[in-house]
Parts: structure tokens; C-alpha cells; sequence
């Protein structure tokens, strides 16, 4: 098993910038994908952006140049580098891994970008 715990949520004002953290602990392999999904209110869970354990690199379309993903092998941790927000950024934000055909995900943490 794999526990996920994200953090580095919050409100924050348009325009503006989070990072967020999802450090990974038990089962934890080094041959993995690591991501990030959110889901806002009335709308389906999306991908944010994922990264092979080879550095390879995804993002969706709604936030390419304005989010950036990396990770932290020896930290076991992934990052999220949130800029530019825009309202339509809220949502809650999850961690997800994907490990020899297994998959879990973190609790979430909420990011509320308001004025």
C-alpha cells in the first residue's frame, strides 16, 4: 500500500502562486507515475499534470505555461508549482500514483483562488 499527503492548499488571490507538496510513504517504488488531478464543484475529476519516474512530462491544456510538476525521488514527494492562478483554477486537488498497475490517491487539499 501507498499513503499520499498533500499539502500547500489555501486561498490565494488571481494571479497569484501556490506550490503544492504530495510526500508518498509505504510501497513506494521508484518506477512510478506520479500526478495530479483536481475536481471543482459539479465537475469531473480532470488531470493537472503527471510525471514519469523517467522525467517525462503532461499537463492539461488549461493550465500548460502556468503549472509546472516535478519530483523529488529521494523525498519520495511530487510538487505542483501553481502560477498565474485564475478563479477558474479552483478545485480540490489531488495526489495520484500509478505504480506495476496499481493506483492511489491522496485525500486532497482545496485551492480557492478568490479576490
Amino acid at each position: 500500500q501507498v499513503q499520499l499527503v498533500e499539502s500547500g492548499g489555501g486561498l490565494v488571490q488571481p494571479g497569484g502562486s501556490l506550490k503544492l507538496s504530495c510526500a508518498a510513504s509505504g510501497s513506494i517504488f521508484s518506477i512510478n507515475t506520479m500526478a495530479w488531478y483536481r475536481q471543482a464543484p459539479g465537475k469531473e475529476r480532470e488531470l493537472v499534470a503527471r510525471i514519469t519516474n523517467g522525467w517525462l512530462t503532461d499537463y492539461g491544456d488549461s493550465v500548460k505555461g502556468r503549472f509546472t510538476i516535478s519530483r523529488d525521488n529521494s523525498a519520495r514527494t511530487v510538487y505542483l508549482q501553481m502560477n498565474s492562478l485564475k478563479p477558474e483554477d479552483t478545485a480540490v486537488y489531488y495526489c495520484n500514483v500509478q505504480q506495476y498497475g496499481d493506483e492511489f490517491w491522496g485525500q486532497g487539499t482545496q485551492v480557492t483562488v478568490s479576490s
